[in-house]
């Protein structure tokens, strides 16, 4: 394989910037040359110089070019790029994406079409961000559903048992529920509202209410997640168990099976014991340990992900890891999914510049704990008052994190899972700029994908009704002015025979009715290659959002599909792509 002469690499004194480099099947760089040529072609705005740009975003952070480095070659970089801009762009994005191909890097265009993206809800210039930080559980540490859940679901179920209630015959069944969704618990309801708040769908225990009883039991009543006491929100992967198990209970207790000595229960009540039970299921410390100790049973590392981060961390992003897990599960869960897949026998602590465990998230985000150092690889921890850089702690504050940085606010991102948990209460209180792992959405992806056709349909059924149903209305409304004695539309509708004014109107009713009878079938099975009883986990019927989607429009900055898309978070150059109400980032 040859080796590329970076001393004088140009054929004549005009040419492209996109030719830097010469192209050639294949090639290797010497890498002791690239961090000093990267310095001497490109700097980078500071925090002292920086700008504020026509969208409004900080150009701190922002690559600059440094025309001197091209002066050195005998270049000159603005009269090489003279030209409309236009023409100027494409021929440029064509020669990069031709080099892009012979270094078998895909192109970013090509990646659009991937399941796996970022969808924004508002600007970002990723540029300006100097932190990001991790929750792990189901954000970094990608978990085995039905492995992890099912294990939760059978400690719950035993401890139920062990309480009295019957739970001979269940199973756990995860396509019972998805995330979004809302427990009601004064009805024993499981629901799924649209973004205002409407009940779109329903469950009864573990039966589907058909749409006649669900607009009779909710009507034009809203969900309001601010009623806790009634309304459960479906935050992440860790509520399908309890919800599943929840919902079979619901059965149980319409059967009568539940005996009268437990005491009398409702819907309400029932819910609180079989969160008790899942709770000891998690406190008592059975679940994790037989987790940490067959971890392959359960996690579903991905050797891209320890490598983006990598990513992330040399091109002078800060990273943090903060988790409400306590720090024998985090290094042991951390070791298993990320040391494997790091280069130069580094280890998971290497990527990040601060590593907090059981943080007790949400509080971390609005007061102080006391903050603990792990000292010793057991988890000995002594008293601390001040956290540094590199280091391993237990408790404290978000505030604490800040001023040990000395970064604060929008300069930090963080990822997580749970929508209140991680994402929204950083952002209220301290201005975290937020982003939510959402892996379900990745199957939704391909779901839609390959229920374009199946809605294509639905859609062009839908418009035909509504050109017909126009038509319709102005007939009607021809022969409601007629039977009232005043002139219709025109004089001709005002002259026109009433018998075939009647029949052309028959004749569109009928139409109708027979398009309703069409079309109400594809709308019920609208979403099905994602969950047959709920659909889409994004949509609420045909053209609305979900409650979910309404949640992370009005909490979060960016939705990840996977957390490996984070090699694209790094301080590359960015470009926007709007899609409906939100943006996809590429970098």
């Amino acid at each position: 394989m040859a080796t590329i002469n970076l001393q004088n690499p140009f054929l004549i004194p005009t040419i492209s910037l996109a030719s830097l480099l010469i192209r050639a099947p294949t090639r290797v760089f010497k890498c002791a040359c690239s961090s000093s040529v990267q310095q001497d072609a490109f700097s980078l705005t500071s925090s002292t110089k920086y700008d504020v740009d026509y969208l409004g975003q900080s150009t701190k952070g922002d690559l600059n070019v440094n025309f001197d480095h091209l002066q050195a070659f005998g270049l000159d970089g603005q009269a090489t790029l003279q030209g409309p801009i236009e023409q100027v762009a494409r021929i440029e994005a064509e020669e990069a994406e031709g080099l892009l191909r012979d270094l078998g890097i895909p192109s970013p265009t090509a990646a659009r079409l991937s399941p796996r993206g970022i969808f924004c809800s508002r600007t970002l210039n990723l540029r300006s961000i100097s932190a990001i930080g991790y929750d792990m559980d189901y954000t970094l540490m990608h978990y085995n559903v039905m492995a992890w859940e099912g294990r939760a679901y059978d400690y719950c179920m035993d401890n139920l048992k062990n309480m009295g209630f019957p739970v001979e015959g269940l199973a756990f069944d995860p396509d019972l529920v998805i995330r979004g969704l809302v427990i009601d618990k004064e009805k024993g309801n499981l629901v799924k509202a649209d973004r205002f708040g409407y009940v779109k769908r329903a469950m009864h225990g573990t039966k589907m209410l058909s749409t006649r009883a669900v607009s009779e039991m909710y009507g034009r009543e809203l969900v309001d997640l601010r009623k806790e006491s009634r309304w459960e929100f479906l935050n992440t992967l860790f509520s399908v168990s309890e919800a599943v198990l929840y919902m079979q209970m619901v059965d149980r207790l319409d059967e009568g099976a539940i005996p009268a000595d437990i005491g009398p229960l409702d819907y309400k009540g029932l819910y609180k014991a079989v969160g008790k039970a899942l709770f000891r299921a998690h406190v008592e410390g059975q679940l994790k340990s037989e987790i940490m100790s067959k971890p392959e049973l359960f996690v579903e590392p991905d050797p891209e992900l320890p490598l983006a981060l990598l990513d992330q961390k040399e091109a002078g992003k800060k990273l943090l890891l903060i988790t409400n897990s306590d720090y024998h599960y985090t290094d042991k869960m951390m070791r298993h999914s990320f040391n494997r897949f790091l280069p130069n026998d580094m280890t998971w602590r290497d990527l990040f510049d601060m590593v907090i465990v059981s943080a007790r998230k949400p509080e971390f985000f609005q007061m102080s704990h006391p903050l603990y150092e792990v000292v010793t690889g057991e988890g000995l921890m002594r008293p601390c008052f001040k956290a540094c850089t590199g280091g391993l702690y237990s408790g404290g504050s978000a505030q604490m994190v800040e001023n040990s940085l000395n970064i604060h606010g929008d300069e930090i991102l963080y990822v997580g899972d749970h929508i209140y948990t991680d994402v929204s209460q950083s952002k209220v209180h301290l201005r975290w700029r937020t982003a939510l792992i959402c892996r379900e959405l990745e199957e939704e992806y391909n779901a839609l994908i390959h229920s374009r056709c199946h809605r294509a349909a639905l859609i062009e059924l839908i418009n035909q009704k509504e050109v017909v149903g126009d038509l319709f209305n102005q007939l009607r409304l021809a022969l409601q002015r007629r039977s009232k004695g005043r002139p219709a539309q025109t004089l001709a509708a005002t002259n026109m025979d009433d018998q075939e004014l009647t029949e052309s109107m028959q004749k569109l009713l009928i139409v109708m009715q027979r398009l309703d009878e069409k079309i109400a079938p594809m709308l019920e099975a609208d979403g099905e290659l994602f969950n047959k009883r709920w659909g889409f986990l994004s949509r609420a019927g045909l053209w609305d959002k979900s409650h979910l989607m309404r949640q992370i429009e009005k909490h979060l900055l960016m939705i990840h599909i996977h957390t490996t898309v984070h090699s694209r978070m790094s301080s590359g150059t960015r470009s926007e792509i709007r899609t409906g109400r939100f943006m996809v980032i590429r970098l």
